[in-house]
């Protein structure tokens, strides 16, 4: 039996640790945790930030729907994703994945695919602040998400 993902879409960063605690205390039925966290990084010094918006609602729904899709595809024992929105800084968290199962298969492929999904379809925007001041563009997926979600449907 398979357990509702817990799903947030936050401005505030979170605590890795204290997210692996929450789905493992008092567990013994799980024999794997894979984690996932996707962090800004600076692009060789010349980004600031992200800046991400969403649709609130839409965003928690839409990666909820996905979530438990992988959950149910790979019985996993707990799921969460967690991810922010607002101005993140270079350096600072943006996405967390944790998944848990019996065996490390399920649990690494549950996180690979929710990945996959979130860095081509989740329901964000992502737009840069130039480390310089000047104005950045607006983030689009890469031809290679693109790919690694396709893959998915093949399996």
């Amino acid at each position: 039996m398979t357990v509702a993902p817990r799903i947030s879409v936050q401005a505030e960063d979170f605590d890795i640790a204290a997210e692996i605690e929450r789905l493992t205390a008092g567990r013994k039925d799980i024999g794997a945790v894979v984690t996932f966290t996707g962090r800004c990084r600076d692009e060789g010094g010349t980004l600031a930030a992200l800046e991400l918006e969403h649709y609130p609602g839409m965003a928690e729904a839409e990666i909820g729907r996905v979530a438990r899709e992988a959950s149910e595809r790979w019985r996993l024992k707990g799921l969460t994703v967690i991810h922010r929105y607002g101005k993140i800084p270079a350096g600072e968290n943006i996405v967390l994945v944790a998944a848990c199962s019996e065996s490390r298969k399920a649990a690494f492929e549950a996180a690979d695919f929710l990945m996959d999904y979130l860095k081509s379809r989740a329901p964000f925007w992502k737009k840069e602040h130039r480390a310089d001041g000047t104005a950045g563009g607006w983030v689009e997926a890469k031809e290679s998400d693109e790919q690694a979600l396709a893959a998915w449907k093949k399996t």
